[in-house]
């Protein structure tokens, strides 16, 4: 594992995860997927492995403050999924509890329950990956949808 170390942004308040000497990026690999709250910002945290083009998929709840990364999506050179803060980190806790999947109000009803929410476009344009539908139940009259666990 590549160490890290939390610290605070003195600009944003963000809670960023910095990793020593840019050992990511100085190591080459490419094709990450990057899971996180957010896609950083143009020369810090992910945005740094995002210039490099070493991140081929984001999933993140916020992604507004990175214009290499508004560019690489739009352009059709990163796949991103666009996950509820709430729901991503549920992901990420059933994961590491090795839980495979659970239900949540969240997103029930939406594109993301319904499918065709845009992962990524071609470089004109155009969709080229869409969400799949989601597997949905009622409990007590209440619509749920079934998320799978995200590992790192």
């Amino acid at each position: 594992p590549i160490p890290c170390v939390p610290w605070q942004s003195q600009t944003s308040g963000q809670y960023q995860r910095r990793v020593h000497g840019n050992a990511v990026q100085k190591s080459e690999v490419n094709n990450l997927t990057a899971v996180s709250n957010n896609a950083g910002v143009d020369d810090w945290g992910l945005g740094i492995l995002l210039k490099s083009k070493q991140i081929r998929r984001m999933i993140a709840s916020y992604v507004g403050e990175n214009k290499e990364f508004e560019r690489q999506y739009l352009g059709g050179e990163l796949e991103v999924e666009l996950t509820p803060q709430g729901t991503l980190a549920e992901r990420l806790r059933a994961g590491g509890a090795g839980i495979p999947a659970f239900y949540t109000p969240t997103g029930y009803g939406t594109i993301i329950h319904k499918g065709g929410s845009p992962i990524k476009f071609t470089s004109d344009g155009k969709e080229e990956i869409v969400s799949e539908p989601r597997e949905s139940r009622d409990f007590d009259g209440r619509g749920y949808i079934l998320e799978h666990a995200t590992r790192a």
